[in-house]
């Protein structure tokens, strides 16, 4: 199933989702497709005019491939302009993601600062491809294409301050690109501590806060997006990641920051 036809599914069983083996990530289905699944399950409960500013997101086990998950959504409270909202994935009885919201309608406010300009990278085309080796990388990887532009690569005793690079979603209807998509884009950049192993060790996210800038720029599901990842702090197999994403024009579209376990 392509990206889009499991957003469908969510949306029309939120209750019955399977997510195919394709889009596993190890043991377990892809973390930035569960987020991006049950955000829509919650995007559908609240108020157009509302976007999401923000989801604090917590793995807090393996989802597995093709076994049915229930995409929950409670509401916790409705402001006069904010809406907070829980969203809970629950397979065989479990919590495996656990997501807060909060949506939000603009507010008239007389402050207003630009936010720092995009790092600079050399242009897409000329950075080589990033290649799907089956059975070497993770699976989603097969639906996203990815250019390496910024510190070494997992698994290459490469101390890396940073990561970064593009990255889109491979053959796909050009369709405005949404905070779902955003969302499996942030995600699919390993952690950023992995370049600084000599030998494959697993490794993911424990916990994700990502902040989302409001009014989406306008981009469609065929534009490369531009992505920077920075070590603030890693020890005792945790670290502390602070990210950003922008638009081809230099625009920021989100602030993430994760807190990623490593086993090595």
């Amino acid at each position: 199933m392509k990206f889009s036809e499991l957003l469908d599914a969510v949306r029309d069983n939120p209750g019955n989702v399977s997510i195919p083996a394709a889009w596993g990530q190890g043991r377990s289905c892809f973390g930035g497709l569960m987020a991006a699944l049950q955000f829509e399950a919650m995007r559908a409960r609240v108020a157009a005019d509302r976007p999401v500013r923000s989801l604090a997101i917590c793995f807090v086990g393996p989802p597995a491939v093709d076994v049915p998950i229930s995409f929950e959504v409670e509401i916790l409270r409705e402001g006069k302009a904010v809406s907070q909202v829980l969203g809970r994935a629950v397979q065989n009885g479990q919590t495996v993601t656990l997501i807060q919201g909060s949506f939000g309608a603009p507010r008239e406010s007389m402050i207003a600062v630009q936010a720092e300009p995009a790092p600079s990278f050399k242009p897409v085309q000329d950075v080589p491809a990033f290649p799907f080796i089956p059975g070497v990388m993770p699976e989603y990887l097969r639906f996203i294409e990815m250019r390496w532009a910024l510190g070494g690569f997992p698994y290459s005793n490469t101390p890396s301050p940073a990561i970064g690079g593009y990255a889109r979603l491979r053959d796909v209807e050009e369709e405005p690109l949404t905070e779902a998509h955003l969302l499996a884009l942030v995600d699919t950049w390993p952690p950023a501590t992995l370049p600084h192993l000599s030998k494959p060790a697993p490794g993911s996210s424990l916990t994700w806060t990502i902040e989302f800038v409001q009014p989406l720029p306008a981009m469609t599901t065929h534009d490369w997006t531009q992505y920077r990842a920075v070590i603030e702090h890693a020890r005792d197999g945790y670290g502390h990641v602070a990210a950003a994403l922008w638009t081809p024009k230099g625009e920021l579209v989100a602030i993430s920051r994760q807190t990623v376990t490593v086993f090595g």
